[in-house]
């Protein structure tokens, strides 16, 4: 049987997630931005929550960690370059690494840049990938720890994967992302298509989360820092190109 993925929406602009194995029974959390409401969206499916495969070590995604570890005795998982601030971590991973859900095995990317130690754990048997605050629709996170080059070589990665794969992030920002990527790259007729597709399920109260790889690698400007077009307008070269467009995103 398929693995199964139940998304919602907790604290102000977070996504949650649960992955969910029918064949074992096993119930992964991709972060624990709220304990209660993880714990609460497991019971309502009757799902027993074994394990949580955190990010990054930022409150919104790994604060929740040590109530549904007291509660379920899940087993915790985070990355290597994070974990001395994160609660309750049992193992540590790093690029290259992987973790199962029954008989799914999740591929460990860093993708660090956004935090130090950031990772994104890619399925691809069931062609998914649980990106954090690495990328984000349209966007990427801001560069709270990391430098150019480090964040631009994370978001090659994400890049190489297919591009079939979808793409889980854990904030609802498409609109805003949106609005500034129209700034940067205004020449992109597939951004504005995308544009207005992103205005419209807004205004019906619709995610924009998943997405397509496929999709942003023409559209984002910030996977697109290695284009001819971009590099025109920002910086001569993918990182510099890229440590512009952060800057200005920043304040945009």
């Amino acid at each position: 049987m398929p693995i199964e993925i139940h998304q919602f929406p907790c604290l102000s602009d977070n996504y949650g997630f649960l992955l969910h194995d029918p064949a074992t029974g096993e119930t992964v959390c991709i972060d624990t931005p709220d304990a209660e409401e993880y714990l609460r969206q497991a019971a309502a499916r009757g799902w027993r929550i074994t394990q949580i495969w955190n990010t990054h070590w930022h409150k919104d995604h790994a604060g929740g960690n040590g109530a549904i570890k007291a509660a379920t005795g899940c087993m915790i998982t985070a990355p290597a370059g994070d974990a001395g601030k994160i609660e309750g971590v049992d193992r540590t991973v790093d690029q290259g690494d992987s973790v199962a859900l029954g008989a799914y095995r999740a591929q460990v990317i860093n993708v660090g840049g956004h935090t130090l130690g950031h990772v994104a754990y890619h399925l691809p048997e069931a062609s998914v990938a649980f990106v954090g605050d690495a990328l984000f629709a349209l966007g990427c996170g801001r560069m709270f720890e990391g430098t150019a080059s480090q964040f631009w070589a994370s978001l090659e990665r994400i890049k190489a994967l297919p591009a079939d794969t979808t793409l889980y992030c854990a904030h609802e920002y498409t609109a805003s992302n949106a609005r500034f990527a129209l700034h940067a790259d205004p020449e992109n007729a597939a951004l504005a298509a995308y544009y207005e597709e992103i205005a419209a399920r807004r205004a019906r109260g619709e995610a924009t989360v998943p997405f397509s790889l496929e999709r942003e690698l023409v559209t984002n400007p910030f996977l697109r820092a290695d284009s001819a077009d971009i590099q025109a307008r920002w910086g001569a070269d993918p990182v510099s190109a890229f440590a512009a467009l952060r800057e200005a995103k920043n304040s945009f």
